[in-house]
């Protein structure tokens, strides 16, 4: 029996480590709030989009996959077509920043950020050129 939380964190990733990539699906959809953190570092993209389509998925779980830079796009992509998800703002700036969301759903996010995140997009070197090109354009317009 373990002694710490520690032991018993890394027994459950012991665990998800030894499992095929069906078990692992499966678990995204019906385990924990940690086993699903556990998951999303899991490099099977198909994995990974298990997760976000877990029906116990929580809009805090959400938002940290929407920034997180390791995510898989389709992962992402999932998120974003789910108004109901983004419909939280910091899900949308979470999405509109993060390099590895596709081009063409971060130019729709953008239209709906706000002058302070449109000015911070502008400067950011870690999102595509055309991307802050059309934060840029925003901006202006929003302006007049």
């Amino acid at each position: 029996m373990p002694s710490s939380d520690l032991e018993l964190k890394k027994s459950t990733l012991q665990l998800i480590q030894d499992m095929s990539v069906a078990e692992k699906m499966d678990l995204a959809r019906k385990g924990s709030k940690e086993e699903r953190t556990i998951l999303m570092r899991d490099a099977n993209r198909l994995v990974q989009l298990a997760v976000v389509q877990s029906p116990k998925i929580t809009d805090a779980e959400v938002l940290q996959i929407a920034g997180n830079r390791q995510v898989d796009d389709d992962a992402l992509r999932f998120i974003a077509s789910k108004k109901e998800w983004l419909k939280n703002y910091q899900v949308t700036v979470a999405l509109t920043t993060n390099p590895k969301t596709p081009l063409a759903i971060a130019l729709k996010l953008v239209g709906s950020l706000r002058a302070r995140d449109l000015e911070h997009l502008t400067r950011s070197k870690g999102v595509p050129r055309a991307l802050a090109v059309a934060a840029r354009q925003r901006l202006l317009t929003t302006k007049k």
